[in-house]
């Protein structure tokens, strides 16, 4: 008799030990993640015709708190939030694409950017920056190619032009390839880096030929842009591969109140090394990819950050906002697959609220 008391108490101990632990299990509070400023952008590596679908946080996490519980719940709600992305305090930035293949040979579409920042000078509201990359002439883009890549660029009405780099594919192309680009006439003029290719073969025709049609390369140097009474900064990176020599931003001396755009040929750098007081980061060198899944994934990507920076609006850890443009040509081999060819075009807006 005895022994059956024993073990009914002790089934009963049991019993209550196990639903205690449930109890806890499913009642501990869960983080609630609340921020501000909903804003657009394909920053989760979604191709920018998907990115209409889904809406991030851009902005600063102001609160994280945990809700209480109370008491005992059969079952815990929690609330789902879209992914969120960090961004300086007084940036917002949002994306649309214009499909142009039909008019332009060799670009298939122009990606605008409206990118909002507080240092923005009031002079400068909606000034229009056209920012182009790669154009590996001749490689997928051939003379029609070029001559339309010219004539979109002046239709678009830019302020200033920046080029990304890698003008080439062979030394004898970087002539035609400058004069061409020397009819695109801008208020502000052209600013350019070099890329890899450019430093591999042809530098100094490419030198020559930049100052023959007043083109400024910024090979780690800052320049000017002025206009109505206010300024922007550009500063250009030499050789973003060699960290040995170029390892040092030229945007470290720079002034935290200017608004300051870091050109360089490869997004790694801004990750790489710190880029302290740039405001907003152009890079190509990628391709979005060349050949990609759908847009959705890339099997080779010239990073060794893989799918992180491959194409559209992008963050480096301290979460400048980097956009990674897809380029015009193509390396290794002369085709495109869920990459488009694209124009990048970014006007920019002072923040008043």
């Amino acid at each position: 008799m005895k022994k059956l008391v024993y073990i009914s108490i002790l089934s009963l101990l049991l019993l209550s030990s196990c639903r205690s632990k449930r109890v806890i299990t499913v009642s501990l509070p869960q983080p609630v993640m609340q921020a501000d400023s909903a804003q657009l952008g394909d920053t989760i590596g979604l191709p920018a015709r998907l990115s209409p679908m889904f809406t991030f946080d851009q902005s600063d996490l102001r609160n994280v708190r945990r809700q209480p519980a109370k008491g005992r719940v059969k079952k815990q709600q929690i609330k789902k939030t879209a992914p969120v992305q960090i961004v300086q305090r007084g940036t917002r930035i949002t994306s649309k694409n214009t499909h142009v293949g039909s008019a332009y040979k060799g670009v298939s579409r122009i990606k605008t950017y409206d990118f909002t920042h507080r240092d923005v000078p009031a002079a400068f509201e909606g000034f229009r920056i056209a920012f182009v990359s790669d154009l590996h002439y001749k490689s997928l883009l051939k003379e029609e190619g070029l001559k339309d890549l010219v004539r979109l660029l002046i239709d678009q009405k830019a302020d200033v032009l920046l080029i990304g780099g890698d003008f080439h594919e062979g030394c004898q192309y970087v002539p035609p390839v400058m004069a061409a680009l020397a009819q695109v006439k801008t208020p502000l003029g052209t600013y350019a880096v070099l890329g890899n290719n450019d430093y591999e073969a042809c530098y100094d025709d490419i030198v020559r030929e930049m100052r023959h049609y007043g083109m400024h390369l910024l090979e780690h140097k800052v320049d000017t842009l002025r206009r109505g009474g206010g300024r922007i900064l550009v500063a250009g990176v030499r050789n973003p591969f060699d960290l040995g020599k170029n390892g040092i931003s030229p945007t470290l001396g720079l002034s935290p109140d200017d608004f300051v755009i870091l050109l360089t040929h490869t997004p790694d750098y801004a990750e790489d090394v710190p880029v302290t007081n740039s405001d907003l980061i152009l890079a190509g060198h990628t391709h979005g990819g060349q050949v990609t899944l759908f847009g959705l994934y890339a099997p080779i990507v010239p990073s060794h950050y893989g799918q992180r920076f491959l194409s559209g609006l992008k963050y480096n850890s301290k979460n400048i906002p980097m956009i990674v443009t897809n380029g015009i040509g193509t390396s290794q081999k002369a085709i495109r697959m869920f990459a488009p060819a694209e124009v990048v075009m970014i006007v920019l807006h002072r923040l008043t609220d």
